[in-house]
């Protein structure tokens, strides 16, 4: 195979514009220069990398996986020029991408116990959905992905490609404001039906309690008056007293603790679920490498927030 770096950078540049001639420009070619340049790495590779009937343009299934590989080549060669340039990459941040409840309440006090195991460890966090955050993974454009899984919700990754830890133990807990007595304001039991504060339908917490619901009565009693993505936008309503969400543990033990929210239902009504670290084992990156290698030194018990 004679790939020609060249190909590699313009393969990058055309998944970030999804267009021949605004990547042309960007690589100062004309534009059939630039689709001859496209074609001959997909003769070299051997597969088509880019489905030309969308506009704009979009990559096969194969140039999709391709990508991280050709990223990942670019960037390799650029850090070693860097290298021989004497530009020290020693304090190179990594790029995490976490769902929005984990950035805000989980990852601060994960990031500095795993420090204190190993050291400094600079970090940009971006804070997204799941389903933004396993795309971008996949295309390569982060380092490590802190998300929730659930065997039965998590959309499933190929282990191979995208190797996990498991960090953490997490319930989603129903919860509601207190009454005058301190008994929930409203209650899973019962017959009355209940104000729901929901997650909206593409939110990876809310596929976990539409399972739970799924074949139960309860859900013939729910009400749905309100809808977001974020868990910290439900325990905002639910602080306010608008109605029932079901909430990671994690975001509300001082408000369960001070007696300021109460659970609605008992234990039987609980989602549990964990909390995993991904990356991908296409992209080589040195500091994600010795993390990764450190990680698997450590203790399981000590990975564990």
């Amino acid at each position: 195979m004679n790939l020609e770096t060249k190909w590699l950078e313009d393969f990058v540049a055309l998944s970030n514009t999804r267009s021949f001639s605004a990547s042309a420009r960007q690589r100062h070619v004309t534009q059939p220069a630039f689709s001859r340049r496209i074609r001959a790495l997909e003769q070299a590779v051997g597969v088509t990398l880019v489905d030309r009937s969308t506009t704009p343009i979009g990559l096969t299934s194969e140039g999709q996986l391709f990508l991280v590989t050709a990223r990942n080549l670019v960037e390799q060669l650029n850090e070693s020029l860097s290298h021989l340039r004497g530009l020290s990459i020693a304090n190179e941040a990594l790029d995490i991408v976490a769902a929005h409840s984990l950035a805000l309440s989980f990852f601060p006090p994960w990031i500095s116990r795993l420090q204190k195991g190993l050291g400094e460890l600079p970090t940009r966090l971006v804070a997204t959905n799941v389903g933004d955050a396993i795309h971008v993974l996949r295309e390569g454009n982060c380092d490590l992905m802190l998300a929730y899984y659930d065997p039965f919700a998590t959309m499933q990754l190929d282990q191979k490609v995208f190797p996990s830890f498991s960090i953490g133990k997490v319930k989603m807990l129903p919860v509601t404001l207190p009454n005058a007595n301190g008994e929930p304001r409203y209650s899973l039991t019962g017959e009355e039906p209940i104000p729901y504060l929901a997650y909206t339908q593409g939110a990876f917490l809310g596929r976990s309690v539409r399972m739970l619901l799924k074949n139960d009565p309860l859900r013939m009693r729910l009400r749905t008056v309100y809808e977001t993505a974020m868990a910290e936008g439900l325990k905002g309503m639910v602080m306010q007293g608008v109605g029932v969400a079901w909430i990671p543990d994690f975001c509300i033990r001082e408000e369960l603790k001070a007696g300021r929210l109460v659970r609605a239902g008992d234990e039987v009504w609980d989602i549990p679920l964990e909390i995993r670290l991904y990356r991908c084992s296409l992209v080589h990156k040195p500091g994600v490498e010795k993390l990764w290698r450190q990680m698997m030194e450590l203790p399981r018990d000590f990975l564990q927030a």
